[in-house]
């Protein structure tokens, strides 16, 4: 498995696998799936857009989108999502995608990575975030509403780059 810049030929497995998130409803704030033409711009319109592909099938596994969390006086700060195939899951290609993405967040001058709505049942990533040194700051109480109506609580996270 290689993490890599996406091309234009990928998008068609990026936006079924983001959408299959979307859908979900447990992870993602985006309610909207992406369709052949806002999927192409939404990844184009990113600081830096990258996919886990499988060196021998070249099938695309999982991405990941990185661009500012802000603007301005907090523009070093950044944010990430990452999207990995419901049939590719427990692989580690989660942390693949976050440890590539604290790269290139440095890379592109980022100082922080941050996350803001993780959501607290989400125990995989949180426990791979941590793992990582990502620090938590606190609990935000039923900030993430689930696609079933129900609000859970979500956990931000920092990174120092």
């Amino acid at each position: 498995m290689i993490v890599r810049a996406y091309k234009k030929t990928d998008l068609d497995a990026m936006i079924q696998i983001w959408n299959e998130v979307v859908d979900e409803g447990i992870a993602f704030p985006q309610e909207e799936l992406l369709n052949d033409k806002t999927g192409a711009e939404f990844f184009a319109s990113q600081t830096y857009t990258a996919v886990a592909e499988d060196e021998n099938s070249h099938a695309v596994h999982g991405l990941y989108i990185l661009h500012p969390n802000n603007v301005g006086r907090c523009g070093h700060i950044c944010n990430a999502s990452y999207a990995v195939s419901s049939k590719s899951r427990g692989r580690h290609i989660g942390e693949m995608l976050v440890l590539d993405c604290l790269h290139q967040a440095k890379r592109f001058g980022f100082t922080v990575l941050q996350f803001n709505a993780v959501v607290e049942s989400n125990i995989h990533a949180r426990h791979l975030y941590e793992r990582l040194g990502f620090v938590p700051l606190g609990i935000i109480p039923k900030g993430f509403r689930i696609k079933d109506g129900h609000y859970e609580n979500i956990c931000p996270y920092y990174h120092e780059l």
